[in-house]
């Protein structure tokens, strides 16, 4: 039986480290069969800025985010006529982390002006998960309106905010935590995933 076939889009908002860390996990994860990845050209300079990651041929993003990545299939952000923008297409499931909110705009409105956008409007109209990592602070009434839209047409809103109750030791953790609970969302649950099971029955794996 095939894995699953997820899409991940990478926007310009700061957090490359959760798309790193969205991929890398998506490619050990066995249930997983094919990942479809787009990044924006602001998503490309974040990757460069953040993680200094600068491929020399665009279709080695990949490799440098993942070494060994066999599952990810990079698409150009402008290839609006790709599989992925039909809902004939079957995927189980999309996430865009980061998440500007341009690109929340784009999607709650329904311009599907890229690819990203696009992907994102075929998970909604055929009701597949969408997760918007939305990395932006303070919030404006503009987008706290973009939000609701996104979510009352289906999206999860999932601002990119790290957890502390889970006493985590690194940054990495941080991100694995945040990262984990995105899975989630997408029926894809993670062995490592800190779950809190009360005060008095703290498990930690």
């Amino acid at each position: 039986m095939p894995g699953k076939t997820i899409v991940v889009g990478v926007t310009g908002a700061s957090g490359a480290a959760y798309a790193r860390k969205l991929l890398e996990l998506l490619e050990a994860d066995e249930r997983v069969g094919r990942v479809h990845l787009v990044i924006s050209e602001a998503g490309q300079r974040l990757v460069a800025m953040e993680l200094g990651i600068v491929a020399p041929e665009l279709k080695r993003l990949p490799e440098l985010l993942v070494p060994g990545a066999k599952k990810i299939d990079l698409l150009p952000n402008k290839d609006i006529g790709a599989a992925i923008a039909s809902g004939s297409y079957p995927v189980d499931g999309m996430v865009v982390a980061p998440c500007t909110t341009g690109a929340l705009a784009s999607i709650a409105s329904g311009m599907s002006d890229d690819l990203i956008a696009r992907a994102a409007d075929v998970c909604l109209k055929e009701r597949r998960r969408l997760v918007l990592c939305v990395r932006e602070t303070p919030l404006s009434r503009v987008h706290l309106e973009n939000m609701l839209r996104a979510e009352a047409a289906g999206a999860v809103i999932m601002p990119a905010v790290p957890a502390f109750y889970f006493a985590p030791k690194s940054i990495d953790d941080l991100v694995t935590q945040y990262v984990c609970r995105v899975l989630d969302h997408l029926d894809l649950p993670q062995p490592q995933e800190y779950r809190w099971m009360g005060a008095a029955k703290k498990e930690k794996p």
